[in-house]
């Protein structure tokens, strides 16, 4: 192993664990606050799963003669408290909580894929075993909250009466169009950000796909008296400017920010999921058959890109 390919695998290492310190952070406060027992319990599971990635990856940058980043670290731990206090401020908590952690089982699977992929370059099989490991763990973590996406629902309606249900969807509603907002401005910033032809295409052809998602959203909202919230279109937009800032000082932006498109797409996922559900409740058929449509479409777009990951990675690493 060259001494550049070993410090750039190191630097994954020490994301991966700055990824589990946040995850950690989440993971400890969520079963407290979900509100629904077989929630808490999922979450609860995987601290101890999560417990045992963190060892795992702090024991593979022992091996390499490293430490994890003190100040990834502290911004990890910040960014799970934060989304602990965002999900606790909603009226929805169960839901606002699941479909944000499925997303970031998704940003921790692909940290793993990548990681395992950046090992395997740099000949390193013993860190490519654990980050495989992990990776799957993730998945199945994925997989128990996306089965759990209806028990998240029937949690956050427990106490919404009949005569309240409408409103609660026209906010679902207005989620839904800030995702869109700030998917478009991500994918109009992206193909001048990476260097990989097939990503780039997939890219742009998701942007004709989630103008078609936003369009469909405000009919909704339309038909139904009630349009977007400026306020959360404002704020997620301005975030996605921000993460595209964040992407092009990177050394290494095409693999990471297929990583990110990966768990964003999967944030889509899960709200479209939600919003689903939440329609069906309200009797709002037409909301139902869009929803069910769109996740179907963020679901193919995600393993798009996850399809690149390999070639994107062999190309980032150092000879």
């Amino acid at each position: 192993m060259t001494d550049s390919a070993e410090k750039q695998l190191v630097k994954y290492l020490a994301d991966a664990h700055a990824v589990e310190e946040q995850a950690l952070a989440q993971l400890r406060a969520a079963p407290k606050i979900v509100g629904e027992e077989r929630l808490a319990a999922a979450f609860e599971q995987h601290r101890e799963e999560t417990e045992g990635h963190e060892r795992g990856v702090r024991a593979r940058l022992e091996a390499h003669d490293a430490d994890p980043s003190t100040f990834k670290d502290l911004a990890g731990k910040a960014g799970g408290w934060g989304m602990i206090l965002f999900a606790r401020s909603q009226p929805d908590t169960p839901g606002k909580l699941t479909f944000h952690a499925f997303s970031y089982e998704a940003m921790e699977y692909a940290t793993y894929e990548l990681l395992r992929l950046a090992a395997e370059a740099a000949g390193d099989e013993e860190t490519a075993e654990v980050a495989s490991s992990i990776a799957a763990e993730e998945s199945r973590m994925a997989e128990r909250l996306a089965g759990l996406f209806d028990a998240a629902v029937e949690a956050s309606l427990r106490d919404v009466g009949d005569e309240e249900i409408d409103k609660h969807l026209d906010h679902y509603l207005e989620d839904a169009h800030a995702l869109e907002q700030q998917a478009m401005q991500m994918l109009e910033a992206a193909p001048k950000l990476v260097a990989d032809e097939t990503l780039i295409e997939t890219f742009r052809a998701h942007l004709e796909e989630t103008k078609e998602h936003k369009r469909r959203v405000e009919e909704r909202l339309e038909a139904r008296g009630a349009s977007p919230s400026r306020i959360k279109d404002l704020a997620l937009r301005a975030g996605a400017l921000n993460l595209g800032a964040f992407f092009g000082a990177q050394p290494d932006t095409t693999p990471k920010l297929a990583g990110f498109a990966y768990a964003f797409e999967n944030l889509e996922l899960g709200g479209y999921e939600l919003l689903r559900r939440v329609a069906a409740r309200a009797g709002d058929e037409e909301t139902v058959a869009m929803a069910d449509e769109i996740a179907s479409e963020e679901r193919e777009a995600a393993a798009r890109v996850a399809a690149t990951w390999e070639r994107t990675m062999r190309a980032a690493m150092p000879a």
